[in-house]
């Protein structure tokens, strides 16, 4: 779908108070409009309409994406992430209709002083560069309360959240929690596949399930008002994270095992006891993932299979979209982290496999094709709503009450 760039975007590039090739490592970025070719929906034009009026009356919230643009070279991807200078894609976000985006940062790629990802330093380095690129523009502005994503709604803004979808980087320091919420990074991962202090990942062949340190980590993020997510946890980890908190808990980008049954996916038990305890799920879109019997070749319509699924399962008011994308090649940044990544090998399902996903390729595109999905499929009004971002909303101000009154 063609969309305009906000008015409110002024055509800054990332870093461009700076000199590329003297003050920093210059390299050929993807382009983050037109990269692939547009998603046809199908729609009409009075469903057009419809999606355009539904995105400009609600607030819209990505509930995790990597809002980077990557290098055009894939053999780059290493090389210009161990700079820890990531660009974020003002560019493409101007486009995207979106209010605010849960931005992950691409702390376990930012291999700036390892090789292997979430280390301290290496986290410093990503969230400090990111967030003094943004100091310098306007457009795209950090949220760290409720009030913060309400009025860059009114201000016809891009509201970027900053969340780590792993803890692995706290180590056994408690209060490295609090420093992060100092930094501004309002929503913490407890495990990325493998398991560390907190927790076990899902890649693990055994899963003891929230440690003691985990339980005090739950503990201090709740009194910090730091939302948690559990979508890289080994199953029985994350039920004890959802038990542990006093507020409800983020599935910020999943899907639903029942449709595809790989790790990677979340069990009708933990959708349930998420939704039963206030939480959401975001449904997920990155490369293999949600796939689903009915269209096993990744796309939209696979996406909203789980979606939907999640809906008949939990209801409209606990499921939302996390679709995960970035701009650039995101099959090449899983060729490249493979090891890193430590994604569970085991019962793999034949699949065909995908350049990238049709319709949620990036986060320009993704909220057009899911609303236009959503009128297509006879949603009303307030259900969009709901699942565009005010499920995201509700469940905000429960957990980051304590920093700002509920505003």
């Amino acid at each position: 779908m063609t969309t305009s760039p906000a008015p409110a975007y002024d055509g800054y590039r990332a870093y461009s108070y700076l000199k590329a090739g003297a003050d920093y490592q210059d390299f050929r970025l993807a382009a983050e409009l037109g990269r692939v070719p547009a998603y046809d929906g199908g729609l009409t034009e009075d469903e057009r309409a419809r999606v355009a009026r539904l995105l400009a009356e609600n607030v819209v919230i990505s509930l995790h994406e990597h809002a980077v643009v990557l290098p055009e070279d894939p053999d780059d991807i290493r090389r210009y992430n161990r700079t820890g200078r990531q660009r974020t894609g003002y560019e493409g976000l101007a486009h995207s209709g979106l209010t605010a985006v849960v931005d992950n940062f691409m702390a376990g790629a930012s291999c700036v002083t390892s090789q292997h990802g979430w280390k301290w330093d290496d986290l410093i380095y990503a969230l400090g560069f990111r967030l003094a690129d943004l100091a310098k523009q306007d457009f795209v502005v950090h949220a760290t309360t409720v009030q913060d994503i309400r009025d860059a709604k009114a201000a016809g803004r891009v509201a970027l959240i900053a969340g780590l979808e792993c803890a692995t980087m706290i180590e056994n320091e408690l209060d490295r929690i609090d420093m992060l919420y100092g930094f501004g990074v309002r929503q913490l991962g407890i495990a990325y596949s493998q398991a560390n202090l907190l927790g076990s990942g899902l890649s693990e062949r055994s899963d003891a399930g929230l440690t003691h340190f985990g339980r005090r980590a739950v503990e201090r993020m709740n009194k910090l008002g730091m939302a948690i997510d559990i979508s890289h946890c080994g199953d029985r980890t994350g039920l004890d994270v959802i038990e542990a908190s006093s507020v409800p808990v983020m599935i910020t980008h999943a899907g639903a095992r029942a449709v595809w049954p790989i790790p990677r996916l979340k069990t009708d038990e933990t959708i349930k006891a998420c939704a039963e305890r206030g939480g959401v799920i975001g449904i997920e879109a990155a490369p293999h993932t949600t796939l689903s019997e009915a269209h096993p070749e990744h796309s939209l319509e696979s996406f909203m299979d789980h979606f939907q699924y999640c809906v008949d399962l939990v209801g409209v008011d606990h499921v939302t979209f996390g679709p995960d994308t970035m701009f650039g090649d995101h099959v090449a940044v899983h060729r490249t982290y493979a090891g890193n990544y430590a994604h569970k090998d085991e019962n793999r399902i034949e699949h065909p496999l995908v350049d990238y996903v049709a319709g949620v390729e990036n986060p320009g595109e993704s909220f057009h094709n899911i609303t236009g999905w959503l009128v297509q499929h006879g949603y009303s009004d307030a259900d969009i709503a709901k699942v565009l971002g005010g499920n995201t909303m509700r469940v905000l101000e429960a957990v980051w009450r304590s920093t700002d009154d509920g505003r």
